[in-house]
């Protein structure tokens, strides 16, 4: 159980924050930009959920279960795996939560037209919130692959997996929200 009784402890007043192991690192270290910025796309994916309407109660709660799954993430990333006994079982990404994605994703696509032409964000707001969201999570796993191949550090395959099948999920998420008005589409060289 997590309690959060005191929210300032100064403790990163000096320009660093610790990491689920003890250890402290500067605030602009790669693995604590890495989790922040999976952070800030859960803050876009709730900012997302606040534009679902009635009939996107299947989609909303696909939302939630992603904020929880994010906060798992946040977690996995800062608690690296170092192989020393930190006295507890470090919360980790799991290839269920992966599977859970790619069933969701092939669920919202069978209500889909094949596309034709790159879309644009667009739509209904909630879609264009969910594209944002996309390109948030696109950013977090950027900065993953790299935390991932920076030499002593370690992300695990289940939460490489996951953030890359996120962003998937969320650009079939944007197209199911705007099935009722359809896809907005690029157009090569419309403006010429």
């Amino acid at each position: 159980m997590v309690i959060l009784n005191r929210i300032y402890t100064r403790t990163g007043d000096g320009g660093t924050t610790a990491l689920g192991t003890g250890e402290r690192r500067p605030k602009f270290d790669l693995r604590v930009t890495a989790y922040g910025t999976v952070d800030e796309t859960n803050a876009v994916v709730g900012v997302a959920r606040l534009a679902a309407g009635p009939s996107d109660g299947d989609l909303a709660a696909m939302l939630f279960r992603i904020q929880n799954d994010l906060f798992d993430l946040g977690a996995d990333l800062c608690t690296p795996d170092t192989g020393k006994d930190l006295g507890y079982e470090p919360l980790r990404i799991i290839d269920a939560q992966v599977v859970r994605l790619e069933a969701e994703i092939d669920r919202m696509n069978t209500d889909l037209q094949p596309l034709r032409s790159f879309v644009l964000p667009g739509g209904t707001a909630l879609a264009a919130h969910l594209h944002v969201a996309r390109t948030v999570c696109r950013r977090a796993e950027r900065l993953m692959v790299e935390l991932a191949a920076t030499e002593g550090e370690i992300v695990s395959e289940a939460a490489m997996k996951y953030i890359n099948r996120l962003s998937d999920h969320l650009f079939v998420a944007s197209r199911y929200a705007n099935r009722g008005v359809g896809d907005v589409l690029w157009v090569p060289g419309k403006n010429r």
